[in-house]
């Protein structure tokens, strides 16, 4: 059955204190709303996002990394069920299921939405709700059910008597219902509650009046559903992302050194036996192969691939580069928008120099393979150096170099004897 999704983004997020909408603050520098949208996209045909603060920074993200998603205007901001109306006209005759998601829980995975999706169907349900088990449910929606343990309705924290509020099932936000059913409660959500808005949780009561099919799906790993508020549950949020992400490697045969200072995101791919030392920052998009060394100190920005057998030592960045197989690169270097062939090594201090600040554009660096590079050597962009080639400590390449030859720019050296003493 075809799937498309909603997603909520059009909150200000007032506790963050920031001019940036709070589903474009960033974990790994990814924003909270691309963890959303990559999780969906394997599940779903289509995604609406529902914008509203700073919509056009929030639609300008969308519209540039995911293009089978459209956003929509929402405004005024009159609530959560309104928000999800937004989208009806776009569905009118739309006859399968809608996830409904916030666009500020990045830690929800694909692989229990696909478990989510298993269980509406298995159940035959019209409209499923996901919930989870708070020791402290505190500001959450209550999960209310009967007296035989069927799920009956959802209350708001604000409205919940002395009662609900003991209650430690809570609403995780999440929704998949059967569209065709279920579009209908949009036109009849009511605003007589404690906010004044129109809640989306109100369409399980209007679904359980229509003798539809109603279930409420318990994640057990509540972590799942842990939804940014301020700049504390951003940090809280990597914490768990990152120590899900080093569990995970380890499992699958990569050694972290110290697990309390390495941070890789969690669209990094690492291969076995690979080492990874302390106070080493893994960031955006990268692959890495078998048996590396990386770090310590080490820093890679995004789009990085480093293929077996490889070295990136201490105090080196990398970003947008491949880096060939059984090739080193072990101090003090940046290599930016590069492509490294196999058995290169770079020295200490190798700068690829690749932003042309009056253009203002990045360039490539290419370096064969078997190419050596000399402490301190800066490589001005666009530049490419052939396979074997030398090039000596302290040079600055501007130019293509052949294969095999040995490349220096450096200067004279002159001794002055006695200078110093005549100065003294």
């Amino acid at each position: 059955m075809e799937i498309k999704s909603v997603i909520m983004a059009a909150g200000k997020g007032t506790r963050m204190k920031s001019e940036t909408p709070k589903v474009l603050h960033k974990i790994f520098e990814k924003p909270l709303l691309g963890y959303i949208l990559d999780n969906v996209k394997n599940l779903t045909d289509e995604n609406f996002v529902i914008v509203g603060h700073h919509a056009d920074e929030v639609k300008a993200f969308v519209d540039k990394n995911y293009k089978n998603s459209k956003c929509v205007l929402q405004s005024p901001q009159l609530g959560t069920g309104h928000a999800v109306s937004m989208v009806c006209p776009y569905l009118e005759n739309f006859e399968g299921q809608v996830f409904i998601l916030n666009g500020d829980i990045p830690l929800i995975t694909e692989s229990t939405l696909k478990k989510f999706i298993e269980f509406h169907n298995a159940n035959n349900s019209d409209l499923t709700v996901m919930s989870t088990i708070f020791e402290n449910p505190t500001n959450y929606g209550r999960i209310i059910r009967d007296e035989n343990g069927n799920f009956k309705a959802i209350v708001e924290e604000k409205d919940t008597t002395d009662d609900e509020k003991k209650v430690k099932e809570v609403n995780a936000g999440i929704y998949l219902v059967n569209w065709a059913k279920i579009k209908s409660a949009f036109s009849h959500l009511k605003s007589n509650n404690a906010q004044g808005e129109y809640y989306l949780t109100d369409i399980v009561e209007w679904g359980k009046k229509q003798n539809l099919n109603v279930f409420a799906y318990i994640l057990e790993n509540s972590d799942e559903i842990f939804g940014i508020n301020s700049r504390k549950h951003l940090a809280e949020a990597a914490r768990i992302m990152n120590e899900r992400k080093l569990e995970e490697l380890m499992d699958n045969g990569v050694t972290i050194v110290d697990t309390s200072n390495t941070w890789i995101s969690e669209d990094t791919e690492i291969g076995q036996d690979t080492i990874i030392y302390p106070f080493t920052y893994i960031e955006g998009k990268n692959k890495i192969g078998k048996n590396c060394k990386i770090g310590p100190c080490a820093h890679l920005r995004g789009d990085v691939e480093i293929q077996d057998n490889c070295k990136i030592g201490n105090f080196v960045e990398v970003k947008k580069a491949r880096i060939g197989h059984n090739t080193n690169a072990g101090h003090l270097s940046y290599i930016g928008d590069s492509e490294l062939g196999s058995y290169v090594n770079i020295g200490a201090g190798t700068i690829t120099a690749n932003f042309d600040p009056i253009s203002r554009t990045k360039n490539k660096t290419v370096l064969k393979d078997h190419v050596k590079i000399g402490s301190n050597t800066v490589l001005v962009a666009p530049v490419e150096v052939g396979e074997g080639t030398n090039v000596g400590a302290g040079s600055v390449i501007t130019k293509n170099i052949g294969e095999w030859t040995l490349a220096l720019t450096r200067a004279p050296l002159r001794i002055i004897e006695g200078w110093v003493k005549k100065k003294n």
